[in-house]
């Protein structure tokens, strides 16, 4: 679509039919109400921290009022074009060199802003600005490359710290879980140690508890007193029979040989300690009695340990 300004009159010629005085009137502005691409040329900037620049850009518009376009401004894409290029110094002396790169999208947007406020009067609009190229010094590129290469060094250095430190941790951990489970292992060894040593002087209790049980028993039977004489007769020489196996040292009883009075003695002493008390009997004599039975017992203990210590 296309407008025409028609000279002399001031009229604006739009689509369609149109009458115009000879010699007066001729058509002096065609403006295209299309959208119009303009590209920036490439200027220097200065950035916040004082870094020099060289950037370009593509700027998108389009003719609102081809009346104030023609009248309004002598050349609307040059005038444009220099607002541009202003504009865009401008808001770069606002940003460091990190934050251009970081925020350029909010940089176009800014320079947009700026333009249609100042082209308002000229009838035209402008729709969008994209930076192309950003061209920094050498030296200062060169520095921005050790910079990467620095942080990437600090970021694998990190990685690498983080990666032994959970090493480590999970070593530890594993470590105490070990020791955790080994003392409860022992502690459950210990218990179970215990319960069956337990178990086994229980038992050992219990049997001889009947051994002794099932002895009472056979002695109260008949010729018990003659079983009970001959299994300490029995018992006397096979203690002596282990003399001086262990050790150089022997002690003997008085009279060795003499097997009748030693059984005889035990006899004496089995007889005193099973006999039931009558009734009736002075303190005095069950005290007599007593004596005698705990100097005939000391004495055959005496005597058997005498022949256990051989």
């Amino acid at each position: 679509m296309l407008a025409r300004a028609a000279r002399g009159t001031g009229a604006l010629l739009l689509r369609g039919l149109n009458i115009l005085i000879p010699v007066l009137d001729r058509i002096r502005y065609v403006q295209s109400l299309k959208e119009i691409v303009i590209n920036v040329p490439e200027q220097s900037a200065v950035t916040l921290d004082n870094v020099t620049l060289q950037i370009d850009g593509v700027l998108y518009l389009r003719i609102m009022d081809p009346y104030k376009a023609s009248y309004g401004v002598e050349d609307p894409e040059y005038a444009v074009t220099q607002l541009a290029q202003t504009t865009m110094r401008s808001e770069l002396g606002k940003l460091s060199l990190d934050k251009v790169f970081r925020e350029r999208e909010s940089l176009n947007a800014s320079i947009v802003d700026a333009i249609n406020q100042a082209a308002d009067c000229w009838g035209i609009r402008c729709l969008r600005y994209e930076i192309k190229d950003i061209h920094v010094p050498p030296r200062v590129k060169e520095s921005m490359q050790m910079q990467v290469e620095a942080e990437r060094r600090k970021r694998a250095t990190v990685l690498e710290s983080e990666g032994t430190r959970e090493s480590a941790i999970n070593v530890a951990e594993g470590k105490k879980q070990a020791q955790i489970l080994a003392s409860e292992a022992e502690k459950a060894e210990q218990i179970n140690q215990a319960a069956g040593e337990a178990s086994a002087v229980l038992a050992k209790a219990k049997a001889k508890a009947e051994a002794i049980r099932i002895l009472a028993a056979a002695l109260t039977q008949h010729n018990g007193d003659a079983a009970a004489s001959l299994t300490v007769a029995e018992q006397y020489v096979s203690a002596f029979s282990k003399l001086a196996k262990d050790s150089n040292t022997i002690l003997l009883p008085s009279n060795p040989g003499d097997v009748t009075s030693m059984v005889a003695q035990a006899m004496g002493v089995y007889g005193a300690l099973t006999k039931p008390p009558v009734p009736g009997t002075p303190d005095s004599v069950s005290s007599g009695n007593s004596r005698d039975v705990q100097g005939t017992d000391a004495s055959l203990d005496e005597e058997l340990d005498r022949v256990k210590m051989s």
